[in-house]
């Protein structure tokens, strides 16, 4: 197996040169740079990972705590995070919390007894245990899309979090559809506890304010993130005396529930209710109808994150701040418009 010293007698430089080629450590001229990697090629050189983690205390690997990675939002997160990190020279370690806080500890601390450098987290909806574990150990990490509480000592955030709007999307899409006449337009929110959850419901509400309807807290229902509860919560807005006429739906897994409730009742849409998403997903545009929908920039969120967690193995002690990514508005033929290549996106 060749070694730095050959690599180094091959491309006739020292191996401090090799090693800060290869760890990215200073910088490089970059035809020494080049000779280096060819002779990493043409050797068949490997890095002694392990050997290199003994020396440097770093393991350059991330660890990932995401749940419900079945859910396509969190696979473009993943897609994301996992590009981000490879193109740092960074592995990835990947655990899913199932959305309970008790699990969610256990992984983090599966994940820093590997020796992760750092950690990015969706945090659930009682992040407690998970804070105090990482606070106890210095953890470094980035919270993404779900946003936590949790001041540091310069009153900002006490760790770094990277997520997308929530609120003026979610009032957008109610605003949307009030324009079009509806009065009665429910939101089936996500779990209670996430901020996603609790800034979608801000936006319903500022949405309704904005085009003068009074807010009902009876279409106000919890679909708990999910596709069952959805179609559970669903089910207690038809049964109302008076139903809504157009639903906002929290997120992509509740609204196959929505879609699945609305078709046991014999209701087509836009036909009989309206419907409006947050989150687009791949196959949205091939439902008939087709999803009017916020898009998230999951691959965006993911890459940021991992960014962001680099920076703060870079500078440790700098303060923690807050990204916000834009959402888009997708405006398909599920809130009732026309086809927008007919006639037009609206402003």
């Amino acid at each position: 197996m060749a070694t730095m010293a050959d690599v180094a007698r091959r491309a006739g430089v020292s191996v401090a040169t090799v090693s800060h080629v290869l760890n990215g450590t200073r910088p490089v001229l970059p035809h020494t740079r080049q000779a280096v990697l060819d002779a990493v090629e043409e050797l068949g050189y490997t890095t002694n990972t392990l050997a290199r983690s003994l020396v440097t205390a770093r393991t350059r690997s991330i660890g990932l705590a995401v749940s419900a990675i079945s859910n396509p939002y969190f696979t473009e997160i993943l897609q994301g995070v996992e590009a981000a990190a490879l193109e740092a020279g960074y592995s990835l370690l990947i655990a899913d919390p199932h959305d309970d806080p008790e699990h969610e500890r256990k992984v983090v601390q599966l994940l820093h007894e590997r020796r992760v450098d750092g950690m990015v987290v969706a945090p659930s909806a009682d992040p407690r245990g998970l804070l105090a574990y990482l606070a106890r150990h210095n953890v470094p990490a980035v919270f993404l899309d779900r946003l936590v509480d949790a001041p540091g000592t310069d009153g900002g955030p006490r760790f770094d979090q990277v997520c997308a709007d929530n609120a003026e999307p979610t009032s957008l899409l109610v605003t949307h559809l009030a324009g079009l006449g509806h009065r009665r337009i429910g939101l089936v929110a996500g779990r209670p506890g996430l901020s996603t959850t609790s800034e979608r419901i801000t936006g319903y509400r500022s949405g309704l304010a904005f085009a003068g309807l009074a807010y009902d807290e009876r279409l106000l229902v919890h679909g708990d993130s999910e596709s069952a509860g959805a179609e559970q919560a669903t089910e207690s807005l038809l049964s109302l005396g008076v139903p809504p006429t157009a639903l906002v739906t929290g997120n992509n897994a509740m609204t196959i529930g929505v879609l699945r409730a609305l078709s046991a009742h014999g209701l087509s849409v836009p036909g009989d209710i309206a419907l409006c998403c947050f989150d687009d997903f791949a196959w949205a545009d091939l439902f008939s109808p087709r999803l009017t929908a916020i898009a998230q920039p999951g691959r965006d969120i993911g890459a940021r994150a991992v960014r962001v967690l680099l920076e703060r193995l870079a500078e440790p002690d700098r303060p923690a701040r807050t990204v916000r990514l834009p959402s888009a508005f997708v405006h398909r033929t599920s809130c009732g418009c026309p086809s927008p290549s007919e006639e037009g996106t609206p402003s």
